[in-house]
């Protein structure tokens, strides 16, 4: 069983049976994580954060949960001066792998078109959870677009280097917009046709007003269920 919650921003909590794994915590309104680690006292909790810029990273990670066994694993852009020096910390640049985490959990850092990586976990089920962090920045995006044109987009060439490693992913979050027309949602809609994605949430752009779970039905292809989590605390099981 698998249980994904979401707090806000690009923060997503996945709990399996052997560990909580937590993406790039920045707030929790419904103190969603409080609720999951009390509930999973014995299970070790690994925050993965995906780069030090926006709403991928708040400090006080540092101080939550501290009667559990706590490991991070943050991109190298995180600044070390800010990362107190009595956890156990782990940095990573694309291409890096690290094996034995708790929850036998193994994971590998990708590039994308933004600040920091992109995570790819594998559990020890053989489960694969990738969280994009900043794939596509639309910052980033914009000044590629202005300056070299829309073939020197470095978000496709991201894309495609997860596709040629990775056939199927168990649950995606992924970046998605509800103008299908967009720059970020055709690339969404690349990672979900070479990739086979059983269950994927979107990572939300913008306000979340007036959005409705039909906005983002144009993401259900190549057998991608689309969950839309958009409250604070809201939750699924999967199987």
């Amino acid at each position: 069983m698998y249980k994904v919650s979401y707090l806000d921003r690009n923060g997503f909590i996945v709990v399996n049976d052997d560990v909580i794994m937590v993406f790039d915590y920045y707030s929790d309104p419904s103190h969603t994580l409080d609720h999951v680690s009390k509930h999973n006292p014995e299970k070790p909790i690994v925050f993965f954060v995906t780069s030090h810029v926006g709403s991928h990273l708040n400090k006080s990670i540092y101080e939550i949960a501290q009667n559990h066994k706590r490991v991070y694993v943050m991109s190298n852009d995180v600044y070390p001066q800010n990362v107190p020096s009595t956890l156990d910390v782990a940095g990573m640049s694309k291409g890096d792998i690290i094996e034995d985490l708790p929850g036998s959990l193994k994971v590998k850092a990708y590039g994308t078109a933004g600040k920091g990586v992109a995570f790819l976990v594998t559990d020890k089920n053989g489960k694969k959870i990738f969280h994009a962090g900043a794939m596509d920045d639309p910052a980033t995006v914009e000044k590629i677009k202005e300056k070299k044109g829309d073939n020197d987009c470095k978000v496709g060439t991201a894309v495609n280097r997860v596709a040629s490693e990775v056939s199927e992913i168990f649950i995606a979050f992924f970046p998605a917009d509800i103008n299908t027309e967009s720059h970020l949602a055709q690339h969404t809609l690349q990672f979900l046709k070479e990739i086979k994605v059983a269950n994927f949430f979107p990572i939300h752009i913008g306000s979340m007003h007036g959005k409705e779970s039909s906005d983002y039905s144009a993401y259900a292809v190549n057998g991608a269920e689309v969950h839309f989590l958009s409250e604070p605390g809201q939750s699924i099981e999967l199987q």
